[in-house]
Order: structure tokens, then C-alpha cells, then sequence
């Protein structure tokens, strides 16, 4: 995908004041959380491969992703991370053997950014979620395909650690508060995808192998030089936020 835009559609940009063109960012979904919602579409959800390691990287997706089978196995442009699961992946023997646990550490994860129009606020959120938890989300977004312009949701998270669920529960709009009718009434009948513009955390290769080196992997292991600011220019001078 080509990083330019040209012509009438370059103009187009440059007049453009939309708001949409902001960058977002994830909403915390914390368990015990509550948030009521109208889903606007049922299509109003985003894919991206992200890395991280749990209570030590924080989530990050590559700005140049490697290419992937349809399961998630990187093939080709691998990213350092790619080159760090593959190294413990080819020497493992079994998922639970300790190359095993460590590939599972820096293999890149489907997550799945989907949006809700919130009617406390009255403006969209993003919230961040594992497979698990947006499959369990769109079964019961489709079970209510045919009511979506007629129901609100509790959206609410339960449990701690990895053992939570995420879950989205139907309402009448005669259970919402005036306030929160009144957004539902003015929420967009049809969903923007540049909501999602921004929404994912992006690292370039050099950052990507200093956030190796902060999960402890060794980088010469896979090709790499301590010396990191050599690769590709310049490491961005902003600071990780971690």
C-alpha cells in the first residue's frame, strides 16, 4: 500500500476538516466496567496483528508487517519479532517445551478493534479485544442485526488477568436515562471507517528490536547488533511509552 496520495484526492485532503481524521485512541475497558452503547454496525470492527508481551510490552503493531498465511504464520518481511518467534519455533519440539513457551511470547496475535457509539458521552469509543472476546461480541451483535436501530447494549468486562470476557448485553431504550436517549437518537445512522484512523500503536523496525531487547531476547540470536540506531536510519527521537 502506497504511502502517497496525489492529485484531486491529495487537494481533497487538504481542504478536508473532518473530525474523524483525528487520531483515536483505545478506550480502557477495565473489569467491572460499564459502558452504554449503541452498535451502529455490525461491520464497525478492525483487524491488525499485534505484538507484546503481557504486564511487559505493551501492544504494538509493525509498521512494515511481514506477510502471513491465512492462520498467522509470517513467510515473507519478517519483522524482528517474526525472527524472534521463528528462532524458538524451529527449535521447538512441543508448545509446552520452553522454546515453545518463548516462541508464544513474540508471535504476532490477532486483536480486533471495534467501535460503539457511546450514550453517556455521545461520541464513538474503540475498545481493544482478543479474538475470544470480539467473536463472543459479534454473535450476539448478530443476533440483533434486525434491532440495532432499536436496542442499546451494556457493554461490560468481568475477570482479571488473560481470564477475562468482554460482554455485550442488549437493552430496551425504554432502560436509558434522557440523556442517553437523546444520543441514541443522534448517533450516525451509518458507520465511518476513518474511526479507526490512528487507533493502532505502530513501531519501526528499530523500535521493534528495542522492545526485543526489553523482553530479554537476545538480538544477535536472529541477525541483529546491539547497535540499533544504525538499522534503517535513525531510531524517532518520541521516546517509547513504557
Amino acid at each position: 500500500m502506497t504511502n502517497f496520495t496525489t492529485g484531486a484526492d491529495a487537494l481533497a485532503a487538504l481542504n478536508s476538516n473532518n473530525e474523524s481524521s483525528k487520531n483515536r485512541e483505545f478506550t480502557s475497558i477495565k473489569s467491572g466496567s460499564k459502558f452504554i452503547v449503541r452498535v451502529i454496525d455490525k461491520a464497525a470492527v478492525q483487524m491488525a496483528y499485534s505484538y507484546g508481551i503481557f504486564k511487559q510490552v505493551n501492544s504494538f503493531v509493525a509498521k512494515e508487517p511481514s506477510i502471513k498465511t491465512p492462520n498467522g504464520f509470517p513467510t515473507d518481511n519478517l519483522t524482528p519479532w517474526d525472527k524472534a518467534y521463528k528462532y524458538h519455533k524451529d527449535k521447538s519440539k512441543d508448545f509446552n517445551d520452553e522454546h515453545g513457551q518463548e516462541a508464544s511470547k513474540y508471535r504476532a496475535k490477532q486483536r480486533f478493534a471495534m467501535a460503539f457509539f457511546d450514550l453517556d458521552k455521545g461520541e464513538y469509543i474503540i475498545v481493544d479485544l482478543s479474538k475470544k472476546q470480539a467473536q463472543s461480541i459479534a454473535t450476539v451483535i448478530s443476533k440483533n442485526e434486525s434491532k440495532l436501530g432499536k436496542k442499546a447494549f451494556e457493554l461490560e468486562k468481568v475477570g482479571s488477568g488473560t481470564s477475562t470476557s468482554v460482554m455485550l448485553s442488549p437493552l430496551d431504550l425504554e432502560d436509558l436515562t434522557e440523556k442517553q436517549r437523546a444520543n441514541f437518537d443522534k448517533a450516525p445512522t451509518e458507520f465511518d471507517q476513518t474511526v479507526f484512523n490512528g487507533i493502532w500503536y505502530e513501531q519501526n523496525e528499530a523500535q521493534m528490536i528495542e522492545l526485543l531487547k526489553q523482553a530479554g531476547f537476545n538480538i544477535s540470536l536472529v541477525g541483529y547488533n546491539n547497535v540499533v540506531s544504525t538499522l534503517n536510519g535513525d531510531v524517532d527521537d518520541e521516546p517509547l511509552p513504557f
